[in-house]
């Protein structure tokens, strides 16, 4: 079920936003200091292109380093990338096939804003890590 969830995904707007996430990358890797957030873009774009499966989690040891770098990621792409979820999800939240994919869309704006201090996991496994 999850891989069918997974290619409509894709057709319907996981693509689209993967590429949102691979731009924002490439621009934030442009100088050094940037580099651990183009990390972070390529790592959560990956999930917004095959999230069906998968889930974060707060990473307890990240500290106080990640903090002061969401709000930087904040300021330099996080609410463009927001944007692009909330319009993404009203767009699909109009029929009611894509309500499912609408509320997945929502799911990843908490990411999306603060990508920083999180991990990406298996759902069938959220806290094998710990």
């Amino acid at each position: 079920m999850k891989t069918i969830l997974n290619v409509i995904w894709l057709v319907l707007s996981g693509f689209w936003l993967f590429l949102a996430y691979l731009a924002a990358g490439v621009v934030l890797c442009i100088t050094i200091i940037g580099i651990p957030f183009g990390i972070a873009a390529f790592r959560v774009g990956v999930y917004a292109l095959w999230p069906f499966g998968y889930t974060t989690v707060e990473r307890r040891d990240a500290g106080s380093p990640s903090c002061v770098g969401n709000v930087l990621w904040l300021v330099l792409a996080g609410w463009w990338l927001a944007l692009g979820h909330i319009a993404t999800g009203l767009v699909l939240c109009i029929t009611i096939i894509g309500i499912p994919f609408g509320i997945a869309n929502f799911k990843l704006i908490p990411v999306s804003l603060f990508p920083l201090g999180r991990e990406i996991v298996p759902t069938d496994e959220p806290f094998a890590t710990r």
